[in-house]
């Protein structure tokens, strides 16, 4: 069965996707920053479903339920109650946040207290194929570790490693300082923040693997009584082996270099830039480091021109070697250097790639007047 899931962008939704990683193999992973981004994501994906013949899951994990993520949740089970039987699709909800509680009260959906599980709740959809839990006193890693049965393909049995992972992850996500693996969940979340965006971005392949490894190899130390001082220590030599790893077998690789940089020859052949219509290429959400590196690498391969990376909070980065930055910039309030030049989306933000492709293409690249639409076209045109 194809598992898209969908998680929070901390380090207790990588946490949450690192276990579920374990046990099942999940084709696709939707990180969602922003609790107002989910609607948008979980529609998309309504809709997407909708039209799928086969049937599949979706494992959402570490979202606090607004409104419309209920709605969603409503509308999924509207929709297998329309498909036959063998072609239902699964939903499985994972969530530990006291708002998600009152939002699906709101919408009458009372929760049901567990007999065996304190704390646990469960909200009856009507389907057996739609299961909602809300727990308060588990973070979203122990929980995804704790109910894998739900969606788990395999089971690799007792694991230290990932136990060290889940134990960690709970005290700091809950903010227990009373409990002894406070302070190296503290550690393992300054490795996750340090890491998760500005090396491998969201968007390449090797994202999630990257994190989800890195994680696993703090947990290691973890469960050898590591320090916080000596896991910030070894961090880098972690991130290295992970990378000899991957580019075993690739022919440009050189160890002489960095960490950063030789990831940024990987990013500058991948598919993380979109063509624009005029030959940009457009990254989204990259770290401003790492575009400054790819994009360079990009230019002088030949790709393109231009390179173009929007983040989330709406800012743009132009680079160029035509001198065609700063005109691209303007085009969006900016200004800069003809070469390296910046602007800003005019909604504001950008919650995907394709929603940052809709509102750049038609501002940086509008489409050419129709002369049958202008007084004098109509006039060379009239027959009367």
């Amino acid at each position: 069965m194809n598992i898209t899931q969908i998680t929070h962008h901390d380090l207790d939704g990588y946490g949450a996707s690192t276990v579920a990683g374990q046990f099942v193999d999940v084709a696709r992973i939707v990180h969602v920053p922003r609790y107002s981004d989910v609607g948008p994501v979980v529609e998309t994906e309504l809709k997407r479903l909708g039209k799928v013949a086969v049937p599949e899951m979706i494992l959402m994990t570490d979202l606090g339920l607004e409104a419309v993520a209920v709605t969603f949740i409503r509308n999924f089970a509207a929709l297998n109650r329309r498909r036959e039987p063998a072609a239902r699709h699964k939903l499985i909800v994972l969530d530990h946040h006291a708002s998600s509680v009152d939002q699906m009260r709101a919408q009458d959906l009372a929760p049901q207290a567990d007999a065996e599980v304190p704390g646990l709740l469960r909200f009856d959809l009507e389907d057996p194929d739609v299961v909602v839990l809300i727990d308060e006193t588990r973070c979203a890693t122990r929980m995804t570790y704790e109910h894998r049965a739900l969606y788990a393909a395999r089971e690799t049995g007792e694991d230290p490693i990932l136990g060290a992972l889940v134990t960690a992850v709970d005290a700091v996500d809950l903010w227990r300082k009373d409990r002894p693996e406070f302070r190296i969940g503290l550690s393992l979340d300054e490795v996750f923040w340090d890491n998760v965006s500005n090396l491998v971005p969201i968007g390449h392949p090797w994202h999630d693997r990257f994190v989800g490894d890195l994680l696993l190899g703090v947990a290691r130390l973890l469960g050898d009584g590591a320090t916080p001082a000596v896991i910030e220590g070894q961090v880098p030599a972690l991130r290295k082996a992970i990378l000899d790893a991957y580019l075993a077998d690739a022919p440009d690789d050189d160890r002489s270099l960095t960490t950063r940089m030789r990831i940024a020859r990987v990013l500058a052949r991948s598919d993380l830039f979109h063509p624009l219509s005029d030959g940009t290429l457009m990254s989204f959400g990259l770290d401003s480091g790492t575009f400054q590196r790819v994009s360079d690498l990009i230019m002088e391969s030949g790709r393109a021109k231009r390179v173009l990376n929007v983040q989330r909070a709406g800012t743009m980065s132009f680079r160029s070697n035509n001198e065609t930055a700063l005109d691209g910039a303007r085009r969006f309030r900016g200004g800069g250097h003809k070469d390296a030049a910046g602007g800003k989306l005019t909604s504001g933000s950008a919650f995907s790639l394709a929603d940052a492709i809709a509102q750049v293409e038609p501002v940086l690249n509008p489409p050419a007047a129709d002369p049958a639409l202008s007084p004098f076209g109509a006039l060379k045109n009239w027959k009367g």
